[in-house]
């Protein structure tokens, strides 16, 4: 694998959890896709400002419609150094490419707290389709324990209707029916948000047991926020609410 750049991570631990995250992407599809991007200035509340900060961007293929999972990292140095000079690609942007999961994952240096970042590929749709970066308003702020009794039904729920239909009619497109059912109700504790939101941050292990969670709109996007990463859909009466997709394989 030839290697287009190597990034420093500000905590060497954080390596570790981007593999995690990697790994997870990698087990609904093992062709996953991500989008990677240097940033100059602060990505979250508890960045310093003018701080470098990685962000990468999965997608989830839940159910029929798709949803986007950031996890973010400080980098050791500014942003603008690790992305190398005339790496500029819009205002805040130093580096943006499009990569395959797993070749990021294999460039993930756990022990020097670094990745080796791959060549880009040719990327999925959503990857041009990414949430605002400013602009959100706070819908409010509650606890992981609110959430997770709804969210553990409603997998049983799903575990239960789907095991009664018939092989025979078991197909992808009757299995999306129901999760598309259950997972676009309102989450009981934040009804701004479907429960989809916290269907995903707990699939890709950013809903923890004890976490706060926060959720905030911009315009047509919707995002869960928990102190290991973030994910972001459209909201249901935004245009092109399922991120206009067909679900990877």
């Amino acid at each position: 694998m030839i290697s287009t750049a190597r990034l420093v991570l500000a905590d060497p631990r954080e390596a570790a959890d981007l593999g995690a995250f990697l790994g997870r992407l990698l087990r609904f599809d093992r062709a996953a896709a991500v989008r990677l991007q240097t940033l100059a200035g602060e990505v979250g509340a508890d960045q310093e400002a003018g701080a470098g900060v990685l962000a990468v961007y999965g997608r989830l293929p839940l159910g029929s419609t798709g949803v986007l999972a950031l996890r973010t990292a400080r980098l050791a140095s500014d942003a603008k150094a690790q992305a190398g000079a005339g790496a500029v690609i819009g205002t805040g942007v130093l580096l943006d490419l499009t990569l395959s999961a797993g070749q990021l994952l294999e460039g993930v240096d756990e022990e020097r707290g670094a990745l080796a970042v791959p060549p880009p590929v040719t990327g999925p749709a959503w990857a041009g389709l990414l949430p605002p970066r400013g602009g959100w308003q706070p819908l409010g702020v509650i606890g992981a324990e609110r959430v997770l009794p709804q969210l553990l039904a409603a997998v049983g729920e799903f575990k239960e209707r789907t095991a009664q239909v018939p092989e025979q009619h078991r197909t992808r497109a009757v299995l999306d029916g129901i999760a598309d059912e259950i997972w676009s109700r309102p989450l009981t504790a934040l009804p701004a948000l479907p429960l989809r939101a916290a269907h995903a941050a707990y699939r890709i292990g950013f809903l923890q047991p004890g976490a706060r969670l926060s959720a905030h709109r911009a315009g047509g996007w919707l995002r869960l926020t928990a102190p290991h990463g973030t994910v972001a859909l459209r909201a249901a009466d935004a245009p092109g609410a399922g991120l206009g997709l067909t679900p990877l394989g």
